[in-house]
């Protein structure tokens, strides 16, 4: 009995202290870390590491280890107001970091970090490791009231996919050498280590300088990033249009001969020898402004009216459209394997053997051509005709060809991306952040890609700061394919980028991804994707003796003032939410005072609606007391008058005040210099940011309305009205 109650106890002692030790990992566990990308392997053990009002960082000679030492110092001192000394000499409590010899599983990405009480050491096997360990470990630091710590850990990490490469197109808008230079830091801070930059006209390019827009990039700033990039161990890969997409070339009378299309500006002819000469020197110009990058990238997607002059379409009938599409990627690939660089174009995994052009060209399938591409050529395209077991991915790697994985497009909504949803009329699907992720976590990570790309197509004119959870989502899930949830990563990206103090985020995010869509629905915005759409009208003006009116408008357009009612108190909300995070202030909040005029963008829109209906019930009161009382009617006439007057002048305080806010990282869209006007032409696929030359595509529809004529032919009645009975019942 005594030897059973004594074990009894001894039982429940082992019991508490196994839950004593249990509550002690867990504290031991800090949950405000928010990695991204998330280590491989991390364990929380030991002390914290906790810093005094001096830190020393200790780094061998290389110059690549210096820098990554600069670059934590220069974080710490900017984040928490600590001198950090970067030193050769190690000596008290320091970071160090240092080089360990090869591992295999390191490989040259991997690192080590271990901290305790006196010991924060980060170490790799080479220079991008250790620099992608500094990452991580600016992660690491809290501060906790006057105390900057790091709590005691093991972390073995290192990337599951080579490549990880940032799309970044500029072809509708030019960002400021300062701000492309923090966004680099961007990318590498998540451990991205490939930039695919498309140009198009943000280049002023040497040998045919008139290609380049006002304030494009010279060759020697193009350098200048290249090798900025290069210290961030990024690599920007220039990406120049080759066949199609061409637009700011071909729009040019000089280039118009080389068209396939003599009324379309869209795409070279690929029999014209001259299409190649002019390709080639765009392409020089761009490898000699990107010195040390081992890619170019050629583009040629889209291609709508491959085939259709009559010289190419007696080629198809030899060759098929899929072999006159190889025709010119090998040959400018030949062309290009001179100079060293390894040719990304936008094909697909046996895409040639797919029929994939058949998207840009209806239902023609192609099964009597035999297609050879030219062997070395790097895949980059998406495309829908892959089996869970990546046959044709695999297909293509045996064959020769390097093939990256396309992070699906998340969409081409205008004012915000569908991050959390996607909705196609009336119906609802899944959002970006779901079609990503289930993508990168099947298909990474298995040794068939060689790198993967995150696309960020300029098509809509969204700011820079709209793609940011994008290209956190691809860094994080190419890196490490076995990270956190789809549900536990966007409150994970808020943490990183925003820090602890933004609560709220999460719903001004959702509330802008509802936002999208709403400003899309409105006016006419849609209408050449979307077909028939109906058209947006005017309230009917006043007319004659008696104020005559037709009282259409709130009866056709109730459920967009329903809609305008909703999202007038949303974009209140989420207003409030970015004044609230800016006054805080949290970080990046650049990304704030963007979203907000967002917001501000889609409460004008609603407010427009609301607008519209309050002028015709206006219209309808001064209707209504025309035999009751002159005063009085006229008054609510001049109530309409008001309301449009408000309108317009609303219109242009929040217009103008978000070019201000968008302009201090960016150049002012189509604009012109002393030197060079800006050349406008528009081209076949009528992108929404590209409707007019200027940042007022945001508010195009707006203005396409006529408030402005409505408002004068309103006055011009009031004149009537005033001199017809209001200047007579004064003179009687």
């Amino acid at each position: 009995m005594k030897t059973a109650l004594l074990l009894s106890v001894k039982r429940k002692e082992a019991l508490i202290a196994c839950l004593i030790l249990f509550v002690q990992l867990v504290k031991a566990q800090p949950v405000d870390l928010a990695i991204l990308p998330q280590p491989k392997e991390i364990s929380f053990k030991g002390p914290a590491f906790k810093f005094n009002d001096q830190v020393k960082i200790v780094a061998g000679g290389a110059a690549e280890d210096k820098f990554a030492a600069e670059d934590l110092a220069e974080f710490i001192h900017r984040q928490f107001g600590i001198e950090a000394v970067v030193s050769t000499r190690s000596g008290g409590a320091s970071i160090v970091l240092k080089r360990t010899g090869k591992d295999k599983t390191l490989g040259t990405e991997g690192y080590r970090i271990s901290v305790s009480a006196g010991k924060f050491e980060i170490a790799a096997p080479d220079a991008a490791g250790l620099f992608y360990g500094v990452q991580t470990a600016k992660q690491l630091l809290r501060k906790n009231g006057a105390e900057v710590s790091a709590n005691g850990l093991e972390i073995r990490d290192w990337p599951d996919t080579k490549q990880r490469a940032a799309h970044y197109d500029t072809k509708h808008h030019q960002d400021t050498k300062e701000y492309v230079k923090s966004f680099i830091r961007e990318l590498a801070g998540y451990k991205m280590n490939m930039l695919i930059w498309e140009w198009e006209d943000k280049f002023e390019y040497p040998s045919h300088p008139e290609i380049g827009a006002p304030g494009a990039f010279t060759m020697q700033e193009m350098q200048e990033l290249t090798r900025y990039a290069r210290r961030y161990h990024v690599q920007i890969v220039p990406l120049v249009q080759g066949l199609g997409h061409v637009g700011f070339i071909l729009k040019w009378p000089q280039f118009a001969h080389l068209r396939e299309i003599s009324a379309s500006n869209f795409e070279f002819c690929p029999l014209k020898e001259g299409s190649y000469s002019l390709l080639m020197d765009l392409w020089k110009d761009a490898m000699e402004a990107t010195p040390g990058s081992s890619f170019i990238h050629i583009g040629s997607d889209e291609t709508y009216e491959l085939g259709a002059c009559e010289q190419c379409a007696g080629k198809v009938k030899e060759i098929g459209r899929s072999g006159l599409f190889h025709h010119f990627l090998g040959k400018c690939t030949r062309m290009l394997r001179p100079y060293g660089r390894e040719v990304m174009n936008w094909e697909a995994p046996m895409g040639w053997a797919k029929s994939r052009l058949s998207v840009y060209h209806g239902d023609q399938k192609e099964t009597d051509f035999k297609v050879v591409p030219e062997k070395g050529m790097v895949l980059t395209e998406s495309y829908d005709y892959e089996t869970p077991d990546l046959k044709y991915a695999r297909e293509a790697k045996a064959l020769g060809y390097p093939v990256y994985a396309y992070d699906p497009n998340p969409g081409i909504e205008m004012l915000f991306l569908p991050y959390f949803f996607s909705k196609n009329k009336d119906e609802k699907g899944p959002g970006a952040l779901e079609n990503s992720y289930k993508f990168l976590v099947q298909n990474l990570g298995r040794g068939v890609f060689d790198g993967v790309i995150r696309t960020s197509w300029d098509d809509s004119g969204l700011p820079m700061q709209a793609w940011m959870l994008c290209f956190a989502t691809t860094a994080a899930y190419s890196w490490n394919v076995n990270g956190t949830s789809l549900q536990e990563f966007p409150s994970l990206f808020y943490r990183n980028r925003y820090g602890e103090q933004a609560a709220g985020v999460d719903s001004l995010y959702f509330m802008l991804n509802e936002a999208a869509y709403f400003y899309m629905e409105s006016f006419e915005r849609r209408v050449w994707h979307w077909g028939e759409i109906g058209k947006t009208h005017l309230p009917d003006l006043p007319r004659g003796d008696a104020l005559e009116y037709d009282p259409f408008w709130n009866t056709e357009y109730a459920d967009r003032v329903k809609e305008a009612d909703i999202f007038l108190e949303k974009m209140n909300d989420a207003i409030a939410i970015c004044d609230r995070l800016i006054a805080v202030p949290v970080h990046n909040v650049y990304d704030l005072e963007v979203f907000k005029t967002l917001c501000q963008l889609t409460r004008n829109t609603a407010l427009t609606y609301i607008d519209l209906s309050q002028v015709e019930y206006a219209v309808r009161q001064a209707h209504r007391q025309r035999f009751i009382s002159y005063d009085t009617s006229f008054y609510y006439l001049q109530k309409a008058e008001q309301i449009v007057k408000n309108n317009l002048e609303r219109r242009k305080t929040e217009f103008n005040e978000l070019c201000a806010v968008w302009e201090r990282t960016r150049l002012p869209k189509g604009m012109s210099t002393p030197d060079k006007q800006y050349f406008f032409e528009q081209e076949r696929t009528r992108h929404f940011a590209n409707r007019v030359p200027g940042m007022n595509y945001l508010i195009y529809d707006e203005e396409k309305l006529g408030l402005e004529s409505y408002l004068k032919q309103l006055q011009e009645y009031m004149a009537f009205f005033s001199n017809r009975f209001l200047n007579r019942t004064k003179a009687n």
